[in-house]
């Protein structure tokens, strides 16, 4: 990668990860379901201007409902309950290890000897983490969490069994992200008048003001649409293996943000949890060598960095 690359990739995985402390500022006095819906609201507007990706409605439909409405649901309530958006975005990253698992089972794709591995880490760094945390973490907000990256790892394999879905080069997945969004909208605005309840809505509308405006701009312009464009002209000058693994940087960047400017300072055993589950994800991303052929990266999903 050039200088210049190496810098997108750097500001993609920064914008990223500054996402999930943008999504605690910004979420204070508006439910998160109905917040959820605000954010793809908003993304789908970009439909106007996104030529249609060359897949299926079922396609379209399962990304949508697993890749951005099961995990931002889930993702923004757990937030919601406490957890610090510095170790949501570590839990996060469970994706990419479930991710193989879901695709072990549902696509029949047996794992490289790496992928298998950097499973086991992953899941021992889950563990610490989840063992570990702090008081400020309940047990179902890290359960919503990984839930979340449980749904990722479903619209991954979902987006991954549909093949390239580009109409045009330069788009890449941010095509399929952005239709997909379609379905977002109203399913989660059902979801947060059934759960969170008409009044919270009411309530949500009226404390709408600048902060959650801006959060909404950040999240469903930057980090969506400006991070997806950069994210993905990456991928088509520069192997994914030089790409993929700056991703990395997100959870790092999170929590990074989240102690300097909320004061959000993880416990010992939730970094060394995460260390060791960025390890996993590490790993499980390596390039596979074999005897007289090129290294190649493993596959990575199309959506894998949906932050």
């Amino acid at each position: 990668m050039t200088r210049r690359d190496m810098l997108l990739a750097a500001m993609v995985a920064t914008l990223w990860g500054f996402n999930f402390v943008v999504i605690d500022w910004g979420m204070d006095g508006i439910p998160p379901l109905f917040f959820v819906a605000v954010r793809f609201a908003v993304v789908a507007l970009a439909v106007i201007v996104v030529p249609r990706p060359l897949a299926s409605w079922k396609t379209v439909v399962g990304v949508g409902l697993f890749m951005s409405l099961g995990q931002f649901a889930l993702l923004y309530t757990s937030i919601a309950l406490g957890l610090q958006p510095g170790v949501a975005a570590l839990l996060l990253q469970a994706q990419v290890v479930l991710t193989i698992v879901v695709a072990a089972l549902a696509l029949r794709e047996r794992p490289s000897r790496m992928q298998t591995i950097g499973v086991l880490v992953g899941t021992v760094g889950l563990g610490v983490v989840a063992l570990g945390r702090s008081g400020d973490a309940p047990a179902l907000a890290v359960a919503l969490c990984l839930l979340a990256a449980l749904s990722w790892a479903i619209g991954n394999v979902i987006s991954r069994k549909a093949g390239p879905v580009a109409p045009v080069r330069r788009f890449g997945a941010l095509s399929l992200t952005v239709w997909s969004s379609l379905v977002v909208p109203l399913p989660a605005l059902g979801l947060s008048a059934l759960i969170e309840g008409p009044d919270a809505i009411a309530a949500g509308i009226a404390a709408f003001g600048w902060r959650p405006l801006v959060s909404t701009l950040y999240t469903a312009g930057l980090c969506t649409l400006v991070g997806y464009a950069i994210f993905n002209a990456l991928l088509a000058r520069n192997r994914p293996a030089a790409v993929v693994p700056w991703v990395l940087l997100a959870p790092v960047v999170a929590m990074a943000s989240a102690a300097l400017l909320l004061g959000q300072v993880p416990n010992l055993w939730e970094t060394i949890g995460g260390a060791v589950l960025v390890a996993g994800v590490f790993i499980a991303n390596a390039p596979v060598r074999r005897p007289g052929v090129p290294a190649v990266v493993s596959p990575q999903p199309q959506g894998a960095s949906s932050t």
